[in-house]
């Protein structure tokens, strides 16, 4: 046989290896609960007034698309800017929370509410059906108030993001300059009482030494529901490989974002420009001047893609460091999608999660291995945290 026709066949065998392993991973996703930690979709119907029921042109999740993934298990952040401050800030969060349940009280038949991981069980054995988890993505979003963290827990939120880009009263940001050196007193009572309250710790978007204080703080496992790598990836955003061991050591999982910058280093300084420019923001507005300047901020950012050099192997090299590093039971999704501008090449949107997953089994992954990082090591932090 001539040295082309070899090529020939050894390219089909290739493609047939390729083909086998996506019908493998869609049978896996059907078979699974996948989790997606952290997507900031809430926000289109909000600022947009979109019908997430519906599949959408725009953006990056919508319910159809959820179920084409199997992601059944997504986390919905409330999203306030850091530009929200005190009571504006609860404000907004509530508006988000009202957003979201215009979509489970419309359609009842295909979200629920999870508060628990026997919930996203209980919702998810029915074939249709979206469990959504509710998280918060800023710990300014509960004006230094633990009445408001409490209430809060009363409306379905299981998980907080203890600082977003900005350093706010009790917790330093990892893209703004240390105010506290970590957590101050106060930002160690939140920690405690969100223990107390089966609240997930997320300490995505916090600086390293608040890092390292709310886990000498914290009894229970925490989160990192969006970051990625630092080691493939210098962002300050990204985990070193010393807080992902010690996020290991404390039992917690951390999700990879997809974010162009977050997962390839040649997208990184953009991605850096972008944080700290939408962190200086600072209009000087209140009520529904606010809501319309947010409103806009959002769609100018999200509403169009820019190109990247990123692709779905960068977001492999992730998962298979941190893999690599403390095992397969302390990674899993976060994609960011409806909060980043730039995704990778291959992960456009939820609906492309199953090629993330044959990019895995052609990697060598087990099945029973992938299962863990697409939903169970996420499940298992929220049953520890959140109680059966």
């Amino acid at each position: 046989m001539t040295k082309p026709a070899l090529l020939l066949l050894a390219a089909l065998a290739a493609v047939n290896a390729a083909d086998s392993d996506l019908v493998r991973a869609k049978r896996i996703h059907a078979q699974t609960v996948a989790v997606d930690s952290h997507i900031d979709t809430i926000q289109w119907a909000l600022t947009e007034g979109v019908d997430l029921s519906k599949r959408l042109s725009s953006g990056h999740v919508d319910l159809p698309r959820l179920r084409e993934a199997g992601v059944r298990a997504p986390f919905f952040a409330l999203y306030a800017p850091t530009y929200y401050k005190g009571s504006e800030a609860v404000r907004r969060t509530l508006q988000l929370r009202d957003a979201m349940q215009k979509l489970l009280d419309a359609h009842p038949d295909e979200i629920e509410l999870a508060t628990s991981a026997a919930d996203v069980e209980r919702i998810t054995a029915s074939p249709r059906k979206i469990a959504a988890i509710l998280t918060i993505e800023g710990g300014h979003q509960i004006a230094d108030d633990l009445a408001v963290l409490r209430m809060y827990r009363k409306l379905g939120i299981v998980s907080i993001t203890l600082s977003h880009f900005r350093n706010n009263n009790w917790a330093d940001s990892s893209t703004d300059k240390p105010e506290h050196a970590g957590l101050t007193d106060f930002g160690k009572e939140v920690v405690r009482e969100m223990n107390r309250l089966g609240m997930m710790v997320d300490i995505s978007h916090v600086s390293d030494k608040t890092f390292y204080d709310a886990l000498a703080v914290t009894t229970k496992p925490v989160i990192a529901s969006h970051s990625s790598c630092r080691a493939l990836s210098s962002l300050e955003r990204n985990m070193t490989d010393d807080m992902i061991r010690a996020l290991a050591k404390n039992g917690g999982v951390m999700g990879i974002n997809f974010g162009a910058g977050f997962v390839n280093q040649k997208d990184a300084d953009a991605q850096r420009k972008k944080i700290m420019m939408r962190g200086a923001l600072e209009p000087n507005l209140t009520g529904k001047a606010l809501d319309a300047y947010a409103a806009k901020d959002f769609f100018d950012n999200y509403a169009k893609m820019r190109p990247s050099v990123a692709t779905l192997g960068d977001v492999v090299e992730h998962i298979d460091h941190v893999v690599k590093l403390v095992g397969v039971d302390h990674v899993g999704i976060g994609s960011d999608y409806d909060g980043i501008s730039t995704v990778p090449v291959g992960l456009e949107d939820i609906a492309k999660l199953p090629a993330l997953t044959a990019a895995l089994l052609s990697k060598g992954y087990s099945e029973a291995d992938v299962k863990k990082i697409l939903g169970g090591n996420f499940l298992r932090v929220l049953r520890a945290v959140a109680g059966k």
